[in-house]
């Protein structure tokens, strides 16, 4: 099982990377070809997700992306530093007022996308932030002598 990191700072221009570094990964793991751009998209918007929750919430912990390359599986997660249900953030009164709710609307919206992107998603969230974790089927090549 190989796993790649991948730390960035929370801003919109790392997401291009993120999303170039997972399709690369993705590919040596063995995904099939035609998914590919299911995998960029979808970490894509999981990432802008994660940036847009840190710049929302003035968090300036860096997004983390695991890849994960398993025999028979190709996983991603994306996590955020937002403290979710039970956190110091949720259910707050928040300045923005309006400005969150429109934000809330983006991340239903993301989140329904990368539903739809992928048959196999798992959202969380606790005290120590979210986490979206996706994965696809992979067929690695055979390691030749």
């Amino acid at each position: 099982m190989a796993t790649v990191e991948l730390r960035f700072s929370a801003l919109p221009e790392h997401v291009r990377t993120a999303r170039l570094v997972a399709a690369a990964v993705a590919r040596r793991a063995g995904v099939d070809e035609a998914v590919l751009d299911e995998v960029r998209l979808a970490v894509g918007e999981a990432c802008s997700r994660a940036v847009g929750l840190h710049e929302i919430h003035g968090i300036t912990a860096p997004v983390r992306v695991v890849l994960v390359e398993d025999e028979k599986q190709f996983s991603i997660e994306v996590g955020d530093e937002v403290p979710g249900p039970g956190g110091a953030a949720a259910g707050g009164a928040d300045a923005e007022g309006v400005g969150e709710n429109d934000a809330e609307g983006e991340d239903e919206m993301g989140l329904a996308v990368i539903s739809g992107l992928v048959d196999d998603v798992e959202v969380t969230s606790g005290e120590t932030g979210g986490r979206i974790r996706m994965s696809w089927p992979a067929h690695p090549a055979p390691v030749l002598p």
